[in-house]
């Protein structure tokens, strides 16, 4: 089952959306315009960005694709 969460700043404003629970184990993380910022994956451990280039090898944290 997928599951959507909203990412909020210090403002209360939606800045992105984490859409998880697919079977590969991606997180796809959008902009709040619905732009794909990349995935993460929960079973490799690993970041990717839009373009598929690793930000982060180690760890699988979606936030780390938003600038704010």
């Amino acid at each position: 089952m997928l599951k959507k969460t909203y990412i909020r700043n210090g403002k209360n404003q939606i800045i992105g959306s984490e859409t998880s629970g697919f079977a590969n184990g991606d997180t796809l993380v959008r902009d709040s315009h619905g732009k794909i910022l990349g995935r993460a994956n929960s079973w490799y451990h690993n970041t990717r960005d839009a373009h598929g280039n690793l930000v982060s090898t180690n760890t699988d944290d979606a936030g780390l694709l938003f600038e704010e």
